[in-house]
């Protein structure tokens, strides 16, 4: 059993809790709302006691702090939904930000933070997070001021944005940090390192074209339509195939050239580390979810497709050959990965807790 004794707050299928691995604390009890994510927990963290429900409604709150207090915990990881203020998504204004329930469920942490009275806090969102302001006492502040106001005389604090390409992890994600410590500790910067490209991380696997399977665990590509196997099949590493000429997006009734972004049905790029890994990973017209494939003799490419699930785990710095539960679909799987920070970021950073004598 490790020093600390952590509660995992909004903690999905518990992807980031892997970072604990190795460290001083042991995540003891989570929550989470969605049970299809509380089930594949329980699966991949069998030790963890798991509370599936809304953390908004008084009783399961309630029994997240009872549960808390009986199990000693003195650390909160916290990692409320990131949607509300992705750029991904659709609030793109303060308002529009302002609108959606899942921003103010930073509150619910607080109120269990002021219960429990932790040693030591860590909350994990987007980077967008820093900018969002809420109404606090009659005019608008950012979540540092909030946190700088409500936390200054009781923690050691730190608002940091930290981008995963540097820990260990072959994916540029970039992720607002808040740390919380009390004196008598401190807790260490991580040190950076020489980004992963994806030739060093997923160049060895063979290649995969649509719908194929292979002998190596958990590496199978999804079914893609024609037109789409088409014209990622013209389209080299690093492009879009709307920069073609020939082969690129069209309307299927017209067949125009549709409109689109230019992340769009694009090829990520061998000799760079990923781009972020959304939960829309399964989706060739997405944002730059292609596999980069390699050029054929007959010049076209191979690999057009999306990332294999082993890829994505090995991007998102996860066991590979981990297990998959039968009762968590493919697409479950992916948008767990999309939405969940990568545990060697956390590992990295849990690195640098140190309680002093």
């Amino acid at each position: 059993m490790g020093k600390n004794r952590v509660l995992s707050l909004f903690s999905s299928a518990g992807i980031a809790e892997f970072g604990f691995d190795g460290t001083d604390s042991k995540v003891v009890l989570s929550s989470e709302l969605l049970p299809i994510r509380a089930k594949t927990h329980q699966f991949w963290h069998p030790k963890t006691e798991m509370i599936c429900g809304d953390i908004t409604e008084k009783s399961i709150k309630d029994k997240i702090i009872n549960e808390a207090k009986k199990k000693k915990v003195n650390f909160i990881f916290a990692t409320p939904p990131c949607q509300g203020v992705s750029l991904i998504g659709k609030n793109k204004s303060n308002d529009q930000m302002l609108s959606d329930d899942r921003n103010y469920l930073i509150f619910d942490v607080f109120d269990i933070i002021d219960e429990l009275d932790p040693e030591y806090v860590m909350i994990e969102n987007v980077a967008r997070f820093f900018k969002i302001k809420y109404p606090s006492n009659g005019s608008l502040k950012s979540i540092e001021e909030i946190v700088r106001n409500k936390y200054s005389d009781k923690y050691n604090l730190s608002f940091e944005i930290f981008d995963a390409q540097y820990y260990g992890v072959p994916q540029h994600r970039e992720r607002s940090i808040i740390r919380m410590w009390k004196d008598g500790n401190d807790w260490e910067e991580p040190k950076k390192h020489k980004p992963i490209t994806l030739r060093e991380a997923i160049g060895d696997l063979p290649s995969l074209e649509s719908n194929e399977t292979s002998n190596i665990k958990n590496h199978n590509a999804r079914k893609h339509t024609p037109e789409h196997i088409e014209i990622l099949s013209h389209t080299p590493s690093g492009h879009s195939a709307f920069e073609n000429e020939i082969y690129y997006p069209k309307n299927k009734k017209t067949g125009e050239r549709v409109k689109g972004y230019a992340a769009s049905y694009k090829r990520m790029s061998w000799d760079e580390p990923a781009p972020t890994i959304t939960m829309r990973n399964d989706c060739i017209s997405s944002q730059s979810n292609v596999h980069p494939g390699r050029k054929r003799p007959d010049g076209t490419y191979s690999d057009a497709r999306v990332l294999s699930l082993r890829e994505l785990f090995i991007l998102s710095s996860l066991n590979p050959d981990m297990d998959i539960p039968n009762f968590s679909s493919d697409i479950q799987i992916r948008q767990m990965i999309g939405e969940a920070v990568p545990p060697k970021l956390i590992n990295s950073l849990l690195k640098g807790l140190k309680k002093n004598d």
